[in-house]
């Protein structure tokens, strides 16, 4: 099969001739047909990232595509179904190995471009804003990075929780994406001043935060007493030091969220939330938005759409 494979971690990609994988126990081979690019998947061909496959290795954490094997122990799938997963890594190849439990069956008439867009981006909003920070109708909800692939999702499913959204982008074309989205305010990071814009609309009672840096510090001080934050990511390159004394003052809670973790130890709770994203979806109230779909043989340059800031919503790499 064909492969788009990290031989050392300096960002670039190598398209190899290799053997398919095979399953292991509690595990499926899956034929690709889209493969879904996260901000992770940039951290992890530097090595940056908090998991480090052996090189070398296939980038490509969240697939679309149907199961061709099924390995030992697996019940509840077969093969010819048609999937999304998760993979960890390995998704940029034309065959990829993940385990039977992250694997949900999807709706025949839904694209694979948008499977592909969807687990992570979707579940790491629904998770992070309704079971982590409980977010209530009427509340503020701050997204900073606004028209990401996270973001974006944030603003439609805040929107569908019945939040005011004030979205948090660069430029006139990504806050158009997020109003699209259903943002009620937007705020260009280049230029408003995000401590007193946000005051301004009423403060934040949730903050959404994949960015850092300097834009979390403003957001801090634009919280309203009781505001839960929710940091999930570094886009920005700046992990920020929470002054202890603005939690206290403020009666604030910073919840820490690592979405991809709870496959590990609850996973009770991805299940419950797909189940949700999937319903609404049929329903039409979410829309994925995909701004770049790339072959394969160019999947470096989807990498880098994503470092270089210049996609809305979600890039998919298509085998």
């Amino acid at each position: 099969m064909r492969a788009m494979r990290v031989h050392q971690l300096d960002g670039t990609l190598q398209l190899d001739e290799v053997e398919a994988p095979q399953p292991g126990t509690g595990e499926v081979a899956i034929a690709v047909a889209a493969c879904g690019v996260n901000f992770a998947d940039t951290l992890m061909v530097h090595g940056k990232y908090q998991e480090k496959p052996e090189l070398p290795f296939a980038p490509g954490m969240e697939i679309c595509g149907t199961i061709e094997a099924v390995g030992e122990g697996v019940k509840h799938l077969k093969k010819g179904m048609r999937v999304a997963a998760l993979c960890g890594n390995g998704g940029f190849a034309e065959v990829a190995v993940a385990p039977a439990a992250s694997c949900v069956p999807v709706p025949d008439n839904m694209p694979d471009a948008h499977v592909a867009a969807f687990l992570i981006a979707y579940g790491t909003s629904h998770v992070g804003l309704n079971y982590r920070a409980r977010l209530k109708e009427g509340e503020n909800l701050l997204v900073l990075g606004a028209a990401g692939g996270v973001g974006l999702t944030a603003v439609e499913i805040g929107k569908l929780m019945g939040a005011n959204v004030i979205a948090c982008a660069r430029g006139a074309a990504k806050l158009e994406a997020a109003k699209e989205a259903g943002a009620d305010h937007l705020l260009d990071s280049e230029s408003a001043d995000i401590r007193e814009a946000v005051k301004a609309l009423g403060g934040a009672d949730v903050v959404y935060d994949p960015v850092g840096g300097a834009q979390f510090e403003a957001a801090l001080r634009a919280c309203n007493p009781e505001a839960r934050l929710l940091p999930l990511g570094f886009a920005s390159g700046d992990i920020p030091q929470i002054p202890a004394n603005i939690l206290l003052v403020k009666n604030l809670t910073v919840h820490g969220f690592y979405w991809g973790a709870y496959s590990r130890f609850k996973p009770q709770v991805l299940v419950e939330s797909f189940q949700q994203l999937f319903t609404w979806y049929l329903e039409g109230k979410l829309k994925p938005h995909v701004s770049h779909e790339v072959p394969l043989e160019r999947a470096t340059e989807a990498l880098e759409l994503l470092t270089t800031r210049k996609a809305t919503g979600k890039v998919v790499v298509t085998i």
